[in-house]
């Protein structure tokens, strides 16, 4: 978990997950037994491919919603994807990947959005 930190306010808990791989997912548990779940996640999805190599540093989005589960957020937005062609697999993957994660894990897919390059999220 590189560069992740927490923002709490009195009407907001954030957390922002910085660059990071999986592995076993106790460090996401452990977050949340910290600190609770946070209102919204922003969570990394791209630049995961090839596996063999990208998984220590970056999730792909199976494990991103994998993720989102563990720390229990209300909300995610995906990030480090789509700006820049960073690693192996096509740009525009790694959004189409998040969306048939989450349909296979029946989770409503306004509850965790790729935003692209430029776009804003209000709430």
């Amino acid at each position: 978990l590189w560069s992740g930190f927490w923002i709490e306010s009195p009407r907001a808990r954030i957390w922002f997950a910085g660059d990071t791989g999986y592995g076993d997912g106790a460090i996401f548990r452990d977050i949340r037994a910290r600190y609770g779940a946070p209102q919204i996640a922003l969570i990394p999805i791209g630049a995961y491919a090839p596996r063999w190599f990208m998984s220590a540093q970056h999730v792909a989005p199976e494990e991103a919603v994998q993720i989102f589960t563990d720390i229990g957020a209300d909300q995610a937005l995906g990030l480090h994807w789509g700006t820049f062609q960073l690693t192996d697999e096509p740009r525009e993957e790694p959004k189409a990947i998040l969306q048939a994660a989450l349909a296979a894990a029946g989770i409503a897919p306004e509850r965790f959005r790729a935003l692209g390059p430029g776009d804003v999220h209000t709430e």
